[in-house]
């Protein structure tokens, strides 16, 4: 047999060189030269990146997401043309905002049957082509959007490509790669190994103007976001906090576990009972830290530290900053931790640790009194009962928790929480991806227990059906719980904000709103043979859960639809 060595066979080397070892695919009929060379290696024995077949685009980008925001290395996603690329467009902006660095890869034709070649089918010609090309289509909501326009620079392009993903601010990359590009036999490439990107440092001379202001800082508070999305913010994060006794607020738009919540010093959600009372503010991986943006702390000094603080996909975004350290994170906090003992009175730091302590202590005591009333609640399952049931399996797996819910977001990192790095993602960018992104964190913690929290109005948007099937075939068990009150309350909220004695309210029409003529939701799974169950008594609770966490250990995934109060 001859074998041509073509663009396909050039894409997938590129892959490999940048360390991509999954190939997430919802693939169209651009992409057989691609298949051809998997399959020319899977033949010869020969090394390649796992290839996964997805039937849908929110399926391939949110496993991508999910698999990236655990790895922490370079995606790879074939999609279809401009209308697979439009369909996963959603799914691509939310690794935009997670800061997921992917290659994401679709087609078009560029002699529609007319040139030289192998013809590419009528389809491109009829129905398939776009004004612009499809590179034109990802540039909104990607970092990067360009088209490989010969077989020439292939290679070093999707290489190109994917270390720009990784560069800070992480995220997605789009490359149009025609299909005759794809087809055209080519030379094979002096091939090399992708270098991992360099780390920047903050200069000595910032590092000690913070310093300074921290070591005469009598209430010093951080407000984070995504500092637990650096490999060992987490821990630099705790490391500087606790040692240097500062209170630690997760806003609501923190979106991954950056600090455990029974730490001594961590004060919860809520910004105006410390902001005001701040003298100093870290704003630490915070790209929006107030609402509204113009809010700003009452005497605080504010420090910015980010490696990229103004993010160029956030439209607008205030930080009022008086300092800024754009070193990368985790060695930067340790800097600033060193500089700061050095400068730092023991008795001034045990003073502000007092105050951080008291603060936990009464955000403690308020998350205990209302897991008290929800436990002694009659009648429907308060969600924060809920909450606390999967706070106990979270800590008995180790689990990961994958979060999709809206009105009940506030109780599941309060009341479920994080204890360390990677065990909670928000998932990001619009509604009906949380069970793709679930899989893809799935597959990167392999024997990990990953649970998804879900409200119904998410469920409903996600592909249910594409998604169940990909857990079962790549054998992907999650236990998914679903938040149901059988509306969109988010929705109703809203109106009630602008309009409160509005016609909606006299005549009690809050369109759209409601979800009560939706079916079972957990009989999606039965087609699946995997254990679904629905429950509305608080007193059958624990055994149903019970029951959904025994199947997922036992390797099936489980849909329970819990029926909550509110």
């Amino acid at each position: 047999m001859t074998q041509t060595y073509d663009g396909g066979e050039l894409l997938i080397d590129a892959l490999t060189d940048l360390g991509v070892d999954v190939v997430f695919s919802s693939p169209g009929s651009e992409w057989a030269p691609a298949w051809e060379a998997f399959a020319r290696r899977q033949e010869a024995g020969e090394s390649a990146p796992r290839y996964l077949d997805l039937t849908h685009e929110t399926v391939a980008v949110g496993m991508a997401t999910g698999y990236g925001l655990v790895t922490r290395r370079v995606q790879a996603v074939l999609l279809h043309a401009a209308p697979g690329l439009l369909q996963g467009s959603m799914a691509v902006h939310g690794a935009l905002l997670a800061g997921v660095g992917m290659v994401v890869a679709s087609s078009e034709s560029t002699t529609y049957g007319d040139g030289p070649g192998q013809d590419p089918g009528g389809q491109w010609y009829r129905n398939l082509s776009i004004v612009g090309g499809t590179h034109h289509v990802a540039q909104p909501f990607t970092k990067w959007s360009n088209q490989a326009a010969s077989v020439s620079t292939l290679y070093e392009l999707v290489k190109r490509s994917g270390e720009l993903a990784d560069r800070q601010p992480t995220g997605p990359v789009y490359l149009n790669v025609p299909l005759e590009v794809l087809l055209e036999p080519a030379e094979k490439p002096v091939r090399k190994d992708v270098v991992l990107r360099g780390r920047r440092m903050s200069v000595p001379d910032d590092i000690a103007a913070v310093a300074a202001l921290l070591a005469a800082a009598e209430r010093p508070i951080i407000i984070v976001e995504t500092a637990g999305r650096e490999p060992g913010g987490f821990e630099a994060l705790r490391a500087l906090a606790e040692d240097l006794g500062i209170g630690v607020i997760e806003p609501q738009s923190a979106v991954c576990a950056n600090l455990p919540k029974t730490s001594s010093i961590h004060l919860g959600s809520e910004l105006d009972p410390h902001v005001d009372e701040a003298d100093l503010i870290l704003l630490i991986n915070c790209r929006a830290p107030y609402y509204p943006p113009s809010r700003k702390p009452a005497k605080a000094k504010t420090v910015v530290i980010d490696e990229i603080p103004q993010r160029p996909h956030v439209v607008y975004q205030v930080l009022n900053a008086d300092h800024y350290l754009e070193g990368a994170l985790p060695e930067t906090l340790e800097q600033l931790r060193q500089a700061t003992l050095e400068r730092a009175d023991d008795s001034a730091i045990a003073a502000r640790r007092g105050i951080a302590v008291a603060a936990h202590d009464a955000w403690q005591a308020q998350t205990d009194a209302a897991e008290q009333r929800a436990a002694s609640a009659t009648g429907a399952i308060d969600p924060v009962a809920l909450g606390v049931a999967l706070r106990d399996i979270a800590r008995a797996e180790q689990a990961v928790i994958v979060d999709e819910t809206i009105t009940h977001a506030r109780v599941v990192q309060r009341h479920v929480g994080w204890d360390r790095p990677d065990s909670y993602f928000y998932v990001q960018g619009g509604l009906g991806q949380g069970i793709a992104v679930a899989l893809g964190v799935k597959l990167a913690v392999q024997d990990g227990f990953v649970i998804l929290t879900i409200g119904d109005g998410a469920f409903l948007y996600n592909p249910i059906v594409q998604s169940l099937l990909a857990s079962r075939d790549i054998g992907l068990p999650l236990l998914i719980v679903i938040f149901n009150n059988k509306k969109y309350l988010s929705m109703k909220m809203n109106h009630l904000r602008f309009y409160p004695e509005g016609s909606a309210v006299q005549t009690q029409n809050h369109l759209g709103v409601d979800l009560s003529t939706q079916p079972e939701l957990s009989a999606f799974a039965a087609p699946f043979d995997m254990f679904h169950a629905a429950v509305d008594d608080p007193a059958a609770l624990a055994s149903v859960l019970a029951d959904a966490t025994a199947a997922v250990k036992g390797g099936t995934t489980a849909v329970v639809n819990v029926a909550v109060s509110r």
